[in-house]
């Protein structure tokens, strides 16, 4: 969930998330089953991975850790800031690359062998004409043997009811709000701390909707898992995209 709060036709000057750039990592603790599946997609790869949505470098430092280098691109300089931190301390800041970008047209040149974006990035997108732009972006920057791999989700008409419209504490001392508007497929959704709060906003597509949209941008869907340890999709919320670029 690394992106702007809501994607206009240039980066802003300030993005929710550098709001709460310093609370995000604790705030999304939990939070660790796409880690392994993202980094074993990298070594396999066999080449520099682009990120787009890299926020903190939750994932992309733990693939570097694996000894791959990652392009990462995020639209917030705050938790760009973070991910320079954390891959400083984890001593692989040579093998990440961190870029100030809109997930539209990210500043990197050249096509590589795997292109991700985890995380829901994808969602921040919040009209087709942003999500077409996003995947196309995605394709041009993907090798002809390449894959694009994101994850996103479509929430569950019980998940809606527990949580719309209430505070929820989901990690000690870090609060989350979630406003779901089923009509518009919005969620508004709001996080604070002791020091900082945020207010961000996402929008769902069903999986057909996916499938066509990739479909339409020149993909063809290799893999749709329900979840990262590799089970296949049979409805629920999320999904898990592996994708092919037509040549």
């Amino acid at each position: 969930m690394i992106a702007v709060a809501s994607i206009g036709e240039s980066i802003p000057a300030v993005s929710a998330y550098d709001e709460i750039a310093r609370l995000y990592d604790p705030w999304s603790r939990s939070v660790v089953e796409d880690v392994s599946f993202y980094v074993a997609l990298a070594t396999e790869a066999r080449g520099t991975v682009v990120e787009l949505g890299v926020g903190t470098g939750r994932i992309a430092i733990p693939v570097a850790a694996a000894g791959v280098s990652v392009i990462g691109v995020d639209s917030s300089a705050g938790m760009l800031d973070v991910a320079r931190e954390q891959a400083k301390l984890a001593g692989v800041s040579d093998l990440v690359d961190l870029r100030l970008g809109d997930l539209r047209k990210p500043p990197v040149r050249g096509r590589y062998p795997l292109v991700t974006s985890p995380f829901r990035a994808l969602l921040h997108m919040e009209n087709d004409r942003n999500r077409r732009a996003a995947l196309r972006a995605a394709r041009r920057l993907t090798a002809d043997d390449g894959r694009f791999v994101f994850d996103v989700f479509e929430p569950a008409q019980e998940d809606i009811v527990d949580t719309h419209g209430r505070w929820l504490e989901r990690e000690p001392g870090i609060w989350e709000r979630a406003d779901w508007d089923e009509e518009s497929r919005t969620l508004t959704l709001r996080v604070r701390g002791d020091e900082s709060e945020a207010e961000m906003s996402l929008s769902w597509l069903s999986v057909d909707e996916w499938q066509a949209l990739l479909e339409a941008e020149g993909f063809e869907v290799e893999a749709l898992y329900g979840w990262f340890d590799g089970q296949p999709y049979r409805g629920g919320e999320d999904s898990v995209w592996v994708c092919r670029r037509h040549s």
